[in-house]
């Protein structure tokens, strides 16, 4: 709430925080702790999430970044027939979502192929030449709904996911990126009934992420990562994707006998508490952006 907003009478209401206690001997202000972000940058940090001055750049910002997410996972090979989606929450109505058309190459996708759906499965704006995916469909609504917190949501049949979903394991804690899902970060959807096809089913996969969950994996099925922007859920998914392929390759050279060794447990969540927050993970994916929008001349933005 502005301050502006607080009548007087609540201010007298609202609790005084004391100052922080500062160490006998000494009368310094203690400094502030760095972000994430200001720790990762040598001198001056870099920028934060760029905020924007109404509803309708800010639509069109996220929109332009979905797009050059799905051009980032064809150029990395997530693509499976009409399988594979991306929802974003509409910024002015959270209670709807962009997402892809059916049917049309991650590669090819431009800012004004994305279509409007809301709660019901409704299209009530964008592209209206296609319909959206059935199944990514009760997928997003069920996440969105259950995750105020969450704007986007990525998944596909990516091969190392698929791959690593069969065994309806957690990845393990091998190497400093896979930290990044540390403890209730990560989550198990541990049944598969098929195609998602009933909002019951959707339910369910949302309930298995949880409150905190950033990525999960899905039975038999691929991966699911979610972020506050577009960016963080595509990097997230990214890194996961890479972390079920180095888990396979682990996984052959220890079953030759070759031995295992972990992260230790307080270095896993240190590295999760420095690395894995919203600004981090949005600049994690910047360089994958700017080079799929150099690479694409900015024919996503049409």
């Amino acid at each position: 709430m502005a301050p502006s907003a607080i009548s007087p009478s609540e201010q007298e209401a609202l609790p005084i925080n004391p100052k922080p206690s500062l160490p006998k001997g000494t009368n310094e202000v203690p400094k502030k702790q760095k972000t994430p972000l200001e720790m990762i940058s040598q001198g001056v940090s870099l920028p934060s999430i760029p905020t924007h001055p109404n509803f309708a750049t800010h639509r069109q910002w996220q929109l332009e970044h979905l797009a050059i997410a799905f051009r980032v996972f064809a150029r990395k090979g997530y693509t499976e027939g009409m399988s594979g989606h991306i929802s974003v929450r509409d910024p002015e109505f959270p209670h709807t979502f962009w997402t892809n058309p059916l049917g049309r190459h991650f590669g090819l996708l431009k800012a004004s192929d994305m279509i409007l759906v809301d709660y019901e499965g409704k299209a009530v704006g964008g592209n209206l030449s296609r319909p959206a995916n059935a199944a990514g469909f009760l997928i997003h609504s069920a996440v969105h709904k259950a995750r105020p917190d969450v704007t986007a949501a990525c998944h596909t049949h990516s091969p190392a996911g698929k791959a690593w979903s069969t065994f309806a394991r957690p990845l393990e804690m091998l190497n400093q990126d896979v930290t990044y899902f540390y403890g209730d970060a990560q989550a198990v959807y541990k049944d598969f009934g098929g195609v998602v096809f009933t909002a019951e089913e959707g339910e369910r996969l949302a309930a298995a992420l949880g409150p905190k969950g950033k990525g999960m994996i899905l039975r038999n099925h691929g991966l699911l990562t979610v972020g506050s922007t577009v960016d963080e859920a595509a990097y997230l998914y990214t890194l996961m994707e890479r972390s079920c392929e180095v888990q396979l390759m682990v996984e052959a050279a220890a079953a030759n006998g070759v031995q295992k060794v972990y992260v230790p447990e307080e270095s896993a969540r240190y590295t999760f508490e420095m690395s894995s927050d919203p600004e981090a993970l949005y600049w994690e994916f910047q360089p994958d952006l700017e080079y799929e929008e150099h690479m694409s001349g900015g024919a996503h933005k049409q």
